[in-house]
């Protein structure tokens, strides 16, 4: 009964379902979603005192920006009142003494509704206010972090403000704690009769040093000497204008030695020269400062920009290009982007635009001293040669430029690479200084000349002569090439000493090293040891092929290559050498050839390996004995 009942509901309702119409399912649906509860609204809750260590250990570097903050404050307050009154007062006013600072603003100011809106919001920017949105792009801020940051130092913010837009509303007092509340409440037209806003800090355990007018002056003046308004910090002014790159000086020489003073009270060296930055397009002006010493590469350099006189960094690493670390850099901008800390540059188009366009300046700079100041580029190039020989291996004209002046170290001296293509039909180099080492004296003694490009970069720059000397052949100098420049012996004298030559070859198989015999100058050499990076790799490979398990031994096998062996010249000419081939003694020979191959490694100036320093060793031992006993001791 109840089977047939079920069944029959079931029934029931498939037949029902047949019957609806296909609005009903969709009502259902949406009288079941209407019977729902509506979703609440919530805010985030912040927790002001995780926020704010949030921002003194990870946004900002330092606890001094709490300053740039007031000053960027007080300076977008007064260049908003001035796009609507022209003529209103420009000044800033900050008073210290160790527990509290004051900073006054004769700015655009706050209503109440503005308080409420703008202080009371974290991360809203004041710079969104009706009325201010067409002047944006002569402020200084962009984020609206704003006073947060000053509770970085401070445990109390108290801000007074009146309205130069609204004249009839009273003036407005904002109070803020480091916990997070704060009040609000209208004063009496007495507590602040002109426009503007007055800010008063409180300083937090601890940190009352920031607040110290001395330190206040120090920060202010580091931050603020290039903004356009009046700052003062009690009675002393922080700003001074006009910039030093902008002033005008009774004569070149005048402006060289003050831009050199300001280099050394900004960066504490004195420059080997100035270079102006001025590029109207992107807004820039400034002075790039010509380091006096040698700096690597590698090192990234600290330029220092401000924004709209602001300054923005003291650290900005990718203003200029790679090449151009030879120089530090003081300039203003309008038009760079500024990360949320406001302590570096954000990379964009913009930022690479800018770069691209001081690397022409300095690169005109260089440019113009070849062509009308030889000395001053001499001097200079003593000392940063490095940093123009990466900008001329990119850039043609600037290798065709500096090719009369770019030194290199030869076979002939320290000569340019001109001057060397002038006296050499063809400019052999080396790849490594190792090479070079081995064979720049014998090299020079027969006439071949040899540029060392084991320095960095100059054996690409050696390689692109070609492209701006048409004509000039250039070859990289092997083993082979010194070789076939050596004189060969006479086929009966070498014939003569072949039991000496075997014996001198086995003795030194082991090392992966052959032996020949050729006549060369200077006669005082009386050996020398050759191989190139080829011959180099493939003794490499055999030493660890010794020492891998079976499994490793079998793969470094199937890579041996057929590169030739290392070569040990022995100096036909050289008195010592005829004189061991004259020795009848197989040990003293191979002793002796353990020592000429030993000399000849010491004076190419290459790294010894286990096999080489213990070869040394037993061949001045073997010397030794022989020595102190006398040939008869050894038959």
């Amino acid at each position: 009964m109840d089977s047939q009942t079920s069944q029959s509901s079931q029934a029931s309702a498939q037949g029902s379902q047949k019957t609806q119409s296909p609005q009903e399912p969709q009502q259902e649906a949406q009288d079941a979603q209407a019977s729902r509860p509506a979703p609440s609204a919530h805010t985030f809750q912040v927790d002001l005192r995780g926020l704010v260590d949030l921002l003194s250990h990870h946004l900002y570097s330092s606890p001094k920006v709490y300053l740039r903050e007031l000053l960027q404050n007080a300076v977008d307050a007064i260049t908003a009142r001035r796009a609507e009154e022209p003529d209103a007062p420009a000044r800033v006013r900050l008073h210290a003494d160790g527990g509290t600072l004051r900073v006054e603003d004769t700015g655009i100011g706050l209503t109440e509704s503005d308080v409420h809106e703008l202080l009371a919001t974290i991360g809203r920017s004041s710079k969104r206010a009706e009325g201010l949105q067409e002047a944006r792009s002569d402020f200084l801020g962009q984020f609206g972090i704003g006073l947060l940051a000053c509770f970085v130092v401070a445990e109390r913010i108290r801000v007074v403000s009146r309205s130069a837009r609204t004249p009839d509303a009273p003036p407005v007092e904002w109070t803020a704690r480091d916990d997070g509340s704060y009040t609000v409440r209208t004063l009496p037209d007495s507590a602040r009769p002109e426009p503007g806003t007055t800010v008063h800090l409180q300083a937090r355990a601890g940190a009352g040093e920031w607040l110290a007018e001395e330190r206040v002056l120090a920060l202010a003046r580091d931050f603020g000497s290039l903004l356009p308004y009046d700052v003062r910090v009690g009675e002393e002014a922080v700003t001074d204008l006009p910039a030093p790159w902008d002033r005008a000086y009774p004569s070149p020489a005048a402006r060289r030695v003050a831009l050199a003073r300001h280099c050394h009270d900004l960066f504490g060296f004195s420059p080997l020269d100035s270079i102006d930055l001025d590029v109207p397009v992107a807004g820039i002006r400034g002075v790039a400062y010509v380091l006096p010493s040698a700096v690597s590469p590698a090192q990234r350099a600290g330029h220092r920009v401000h924004l709209k006189g602001m300054l923005l960094t003291e650290r900005a690493e990718q203003l200029l290009p790679d090449w151009a670390f030879f120089v530090r850099c003081v300039l203003d901008t309008d038009s760079m982007r500024p990360t949320a800390s406001r302590e570096s540059l954000y990379e964009d188009e913009t930022l690479a635009a800018v770069r691209e366009a001081l690397g022409e300046r300095i690169r005109s700079w260089l440019t113009g001293l070849a062509a009308g100041d030889p000395e001053r580029l001499a001097a200079f190039l003593s000392v940063h040669h490095l940093g123009v020989k990466s900008l001329a291996r990119h850039d043609t004209e600037m290798l065709r430029t500096m090719l009369p002046w770019l030194p290199f170290e030869t076979t002939d001296g320290r000569l340019s690479l001109e001057e060397f293509a002038q006296r050499h039909p063809v400019v052999h180099f080396t790849r490594s200084v190792e090479e070079y080492r081995q064979v720049a004296p014998i090299a020079s003694a027969q006439g071949i000349g040899v540029v060392n490009g084991g320095y960095t970069y100059d054996s690409e720059l050696v390689e692109a002569l070609p492209s701006v000397r048409p004509g000039t052949a250039v070859a990289e100098l092997d083993a082979d090439t010194v070789t076939a420049h050596l004189d060969a012996v006479d086929p009966p004298e070498e014939l003569a000493l072949a039991g000496f030559l075997a014996t001198a070859r086995a003795k030194l198989d082991p090392l992966g090293c052959d032996v020949v015999l050729r006549a060369f100058h200077p006669l005082s050499v009386p050996a020398l040891h050759l191989d190139d990076r080829a011959a180099r790799h493939e003794r490499a490979r055999a030493e660890a092929e010794t020492q891998a398990d079976d499994l490793w031994a079998g793969i470094l096998g199937s890579l041996r290559g057929s590169a030739p062996r290392a070569r040990l010249v022995l100096n036909h000419l050289n008195p010592l050498v005829r004189r061991i081939s004259s020795l009848g003694d197989a040990e003293l020979v191979g002793t002796a050839t353990e020592s000429l191959y030993g000399q000849a490694l010491l004076m190419a100036q290459r790294p010894l390996r286990p096999a080489d320093s213990a070869l040394l060793n037993r061949a001045f031992i073997g010397l030794l004995e022989w020595a102190t006993h006398g040939e008869e001791g050894h038959r």
